[in-house]
Parts: C-alpha cells; sequence; structure tokens
C-alpha cells in the first residue's frame, strides 16, 4: 500500500500541476509552443474521448469507465492480486494516471493535454497530445506486459527446479540400502 500511494500520489499532484499550468498560461485552445522546434511544443488541447480524438465527446461514459477500473483495481490490490514489486508500481501508475484523467472530466468537462511530439511519420497519423496521467497509464501498461513476461518464464525455472529436486530424492532413495 505505501508503494502504491508513494506513486500514486505525487504522480496525480504533478499531472494536476502541469495541467493547472496549461489552463493558465496557454492563451488560446489548441495553440502550440514550441519547446524544440519541429520536435516538442507545449500546448493546451481538450479531449473528451481517447487518444487521437477517438470516441470524442463522449466524457461521462469515460468518468464511469475510470470509477470502475478505480473500484477494480482496489478489490484486486486489497485482494492480493498483484504480487510482485513491478505489478504494485504498474497498479501504482494507473491510479495515478485514471485519477488524474477522471479529475479532470469531472472538473472541466474534457481531459487537459498539453504534451506535444511533433513526430511526422509519412502515412502515419499524428502523435496525438497527452499528459502526465496517460504517460503513466501506458507505462504502467508496459510494466504489466514486462511482469506477464517475467512470470510465463518463472514457472518453467520453478518446474525445472522440482524435477531436479524430485530426481534427486528418488536417486538418493535408491541408494540407501
Amino acid at each position: 500500500m505505501k508503494l502504491l500511494l508513494s506513486l500514486a500520489l505525487p504522480l496525480f499532484a504533478l499531472d494536476q500541476a502541469t495541467k493547472w499550468w496549461a489552463i493558465h498560461h496557454i492563451v488560446f485552445r489548441h495553440e502550440t509552443v514550441p519547446v524544440i522546434e519541429n520536435f516538442f511544443s507545449l500546448c493546451y488541447w481538450d479531449n473528451t474521448g481517447m487518444a487521437w480524438g477517438l470516441l470524442k465527446d463522449n466524457n461521462l461514459p469515460f468518468v464511469f469507465l475510470s470509477i470502475a477500473a478505480l473500484i477494480g483495481l482496489a478489490v484486486a490490490f486489497f485482494r492480493c492480486a498483484f504480487p510482485d514489486t513491478l505489478s504494485r508500481c504498474g497498479v501504482g501508475l494507473l491510479v495515478a494516471g485514471i485519477l488524474g484523467n477522471v479529475t479532470d472530466r469531472i472538473a472541466h468537462g474534457h481531459v487537459v493535454d498539453l504534451l506535444l511530439f511533433d513526430l511526422h511519420i509519412p502515412g502515419a497519423n499524428p502523435f496525438p497530445a497527452f499528459n502526465v496521467a496517460d504517460a503513466c497509464i501506458c507505462t504502467a501498461a508496459g510494466l504489466f506486459v514486462l511482469g506477464s513476461l517475467r512470470a510465463e518464464k518463472a514457472p518453467e525455472t520453478n518446474s525445472e527446479n522440482s524435477a531436479k529436486t524430485q530426481n534427486s530424492h528418488s536417486t538418493s532413495e535408491r541408494d540407501q540400502p
């Protein structure tokens, strides 16, 4: 629980502080302020949907989905569904991200996106604007994938060790008179 809170609360605060800054310092919505020319900009874009504007104007369903996800995570967490440090870090990041975006949806009626990489890949959609909460959610997803890959390898090692142990016990039992 301590790890969850020590990740979730500061990242939630950072997310909200950066969004507050964008709302109060970027005068026009959808204006971009270059930080590194042709690479990275700050912006204030309102988003009532998901990345790339998918499912836009669906703010309320995302509020309910977020609340349901937080409840599900809390139940799973207290039932010890996240046994290793990697998955518990993932939960902390996921909680921070969900809280950050649902707070925006409730307070502003949309999510505030403010970070924009000006990546122009031929044939691809432009990279969407995002925020600290989105980065937390994506990082959490990566940690869960990494954790699941590590978990798949663990049973092989355990079964090999138990087979070796079983063989050594069998051998030692046969050697005894």
